[in-house]
């Protein structure tokens, strides 16, 4: 691979104006793409093999009128004090807006709360359920003009009035806060390489890949369904990948270019070193998140394949683009150097030791203190992970001040706290009797359970072999005990089916976040055993070794449970949630465990690699394994410290996303990142290593002889360039 590659670098060199005019004109391509044949994305997902998705799938296919799925509103009113919404100026007031809101555009229905008995108990509260007839996604603007005027109506009348439904969610989009951790990259290349030239091309090559990355996602939303979560998680990991790759490249093509003074020469060998490891490491991530399909849920596919595709075109564009930018600035990345900074060459011996060699020296005298103390913190902050709770967020977890928020809480306040998520108990009376007599039995037997509130009469289709009721639960749609409802509902089936002989099953918003949250649980270890064991073999064939590799994954593993730990610290326990916004505590995202294990492991790769492989090289050449150790901090250390911060920045810049979700998946990333590259990866890993000796190193004959030797590190093309140099030599005669 390593000649291939400098094969490939020395081309795109030379070759430099037709290789970037190749990929402007992809770009011009899938740009023209995003423009006139993108669509609108769907939070809606589905969860193929649970009984929620079972019972939709029956909905939809018999009692369609149920299963609609237009947008939906629910206009809250709520009276002044000391008044309620039966006193007559303030009945009037509540029926103009609901007449207003038939009138709006796109509206197909809208219940009365007086006609369809949606007033709380003490009459202080009330709603109006507005049904449109078109996707949330092709509301026009006149639709929500028309909302929002009645709603203003209502208000400006003297009641309280606020949304809830989908019909007021907005899309999640990046804005300038997610910059912030673009501008924290530029400033840290800045200081890495001490030069705007140098600096400015990874992030150049960033910008293009992720620009051509998210603009085919938004093509293809014309084609297929995807969510909005999905271009953002993209583009935060394409930046960050896209960025870091292309410092590796760089910082080896600038060593490359002062010690040949040939930048073709330079290029070819940048790419054959730090390229191959690039181009390993990337396709560890591709694989990694590629590799979520197997969890069997579309949303977490898609959303895998989608970042695997903008990661493989970070790789792209740093073997083939990046060398052709390097052949336009020649000389230029060694010079434009910023007064009062001076950028060391981490590849170079000369000058004093820096500072991962000094780290690298001091962990290897002190090994065990080190690893005892780097393995007791990350431990300790792994604690709170054992009370890990999963879920996905609503519009419960919305800011206080958002009106989706507020309606939430209206209701919950005069309906109580279940009432923002009903359950829907589906009754396939098929083998039943009498489909009338048979629902209104399993209306009265769920009746009778814990944590119910009411039982909505159940309703017939027009065929009469399915039935549709709604169950309001005491506690909250997130609550233990809602989930324990849902479940003993699922339990009692059986004895409906025998007594009755009609099948019982429970779906709706609730039910279908219980089953999610179940699948994403139940998939979670064998993936994790799926990417642990990958990884062990992809090391094992790097570098030639049994332990590293296991050293790798157990380390992998460690970084997980202290972020896990630290984000349920933070999102579900509240601590420090001020600092970063969380305006309300709650479960952690369902699908976050899974997509963290997927995308950190191909992270963590990155730094295993270009770290360990200098070290692996060293030792070969006859080092001692501690010297060795130091060497590869001394020509990796700068630069893996670089990439990391760089990394947790752009991750770091999504935690002030108002997305609940974005914010989650930012804030996990950033921390995990952080603990996998400073504590796992450059110190516990060298603890490891100086502790096994030479043991470290040690890999059976006959696994030898089965793994195939990719030389990441470009050894072998190191070794044929320096005899072919000898070779060229001319011969003395005398």
């Amino acid at each position: 691979m390593a000649t291939l590659l400098y094969r490939l670098g020395r081309f795109s060199y030379r070759r430099r104006r037709l290789v970037a005019l190749i990929w402007v004109v992809l770009l011009g391509v899938f740009g023209a793409g995003a423009a006139t044949l993108s669509g609108q994305t769907s939070d809606s997902f589905s969860i193929p093999g649970t009984e929620s998705q079972e019972a939709l799938d029956l909905l939809a296919d018999r009692f369609p009128e149920a299963a609609a799925d237009g947008a939906q509103g629910r206009v809250v009113f709520a009276a002044p004090d000391g008044e309620t919404l039966a006193d007559p100026a303030n009945q009037q007031i509540v029926q103009s807006v609901v007449a207003e809101l038939a009138e709006a555009p796109q509206v197909a229905s809208v219940a009365d709360p007086y006609q369809s008995q949606a007033v709380s108990p003490d009459g202080a509260i009330a709603y109006a359920q507005v049904n449109y007839d078109v996707m949330f996604g092709d509301l026009s603007d006149e639709a929500r003009e028309g909302l929002d005027d009645a709603v203003q109506a209502g208000r400006d009348a003297g009641l309280t009035v606020e949304v809830g439904g989908d019909v007021v969610e907005e899309v999640p989009a990046t804005g300038a806060t997610e910059l912030v951790g673009v501008a924290v990259a530029a400033l840290v290349l800045i200081i890495t390489f001490g030069s705007f030239v140098a600096a400015g091309l990874p992030l150049l090559t960033a910008v293009l890949g992720v620009s051509i990355g998210v603009a085919g996602i938004t093509a293809l939303t014309g084609f297929i369904d995807m969510g909005s979560t999905t271009p953002i998680l993209a583009m935060m990991l394409g930046l960050a990948v896209a960025i870091d790759y292309a410092l590796f490249i760089v910082s080896r093509y600038r060593h490359e270019l002062e010690v040949r003074g040939d930048g073709e020469e330079a290029v070819g060998r940048a790419l054959g070193t730090a390229g191959s490891a690039v181009a390993f490491a990337g396709l560890t991530v591709v694989i990694a998140l590629s590799g979520l399909a197997v969890v069997g849920v579309p949303l977490l596919t898609e959303m895998g394949l989608a970042a695997a595709a903008t990661v493989l075109v970070a790789v792209l564009i740093a073997l083939t683009l990046l060398p052709a930018l390097l052949g336009f600035a020649g000389q230029r990345v060694l010079s434009g150097r910023i007064p009062g900074l001076k950028a060391r060459d981490p590849e170079s011996d000369e000058g004093r030791p820096g500072l991962g060699q000094r780290w690298g020296r001091m962990v290897t005298r002190r090994p065990i203190p080190v690893l005892l103390v780097a393995v007791a913190g990350i431990l300790a902050l792994a604690v709170p992970a054992l009370d890990m709770r999963l879920g996905l967020p609503d519009q419960g977890t919305a800011g206080a001040e958002t009106t989706q928020r507020k309606a939430y809480d209206m209701l919950a306040d005069g309906f109580g706290p279940g009432f923002n998520g009903p359950l829907l108990v589906v009754v396939d009376t098929t083998g039943a009797a009498d489909p009338q007599q048979t629902a209104g039995q399993v209306a009265g037997a769920v009746g009778e359970l814990d944590d119910v509130a009411a039982v909505v009469p159940p309703m017939l289709n027009q065929s009469g072999d399915t039935a549709l009721m709604t169950v309001i639960p005491q506690s909250s749609p997130s609550s233990a005990a809602t989930e324990d409802l849902v479940g003993d509902i699922r339990a009692a089936a059986g004895d409906f089916e025998s007594a009755t002989g009609a099948a019982v099953m429970v779906t709706g918003t609730t039910a279908i976040t219980i089953d999610f949250s179940e699948t994403m649980n139940d998939a979670l270890v064998p993936y994790l055993a799926l990417v642990v064991g990958l990884s062990f073999v992809l090391l094992a064939m790097v570098f030639r070794s049994v332990l590293v590799p296991l050293k790798a994954a157990l380390g992998f593993l460690l970084s997980m449970l202290a972020t896990f730990g630290v984000t349920v610290a933070v999102f579900q326990e509240g601590f420090l949630a001020d600092v970063i916004g969380v305006e309300q505590t709650g479960p952690i995202v369902s699908l976050l465990p899974i997509l963290l294990i997927g995308v950190v492991f191909g992270l963590a790769m990155d730094y295993e690699v270009f770290l360990v492989t200098r070290m692996r090289e060293e030792y070969v050449h006859g080092a001692s394994p501690k010297q060795a150790i130091v060497t590869g901090f001394q020509h990796g250390g700068r630069v893996v410290g670089a990439a990391a911060i760089i990394m947790i920045s752009v991750f770091a810049g999504f935690v002030f996303a108002h997305d609940p979700m974005i914010k989650q998946i930012g804030f996990a990333l950033a921390v995990a990142v952080a603990l996998d590259a400073f504590v796992v990866r450059m110190t516990i890993v060298p603890a490891v290593m100086s502790l096994l000796g030479r043991a470290a190193w040690w890999l059976p004959r006959w696994l030898d002889r089965i793994l195939p030797d990719v030389d990441v590190e470009g050894e072998r093309l190191t070794r044929r360039l320096e005899a072919g140099a000898e070779a060229q030599q001319p011969v003395h005669t005398t």
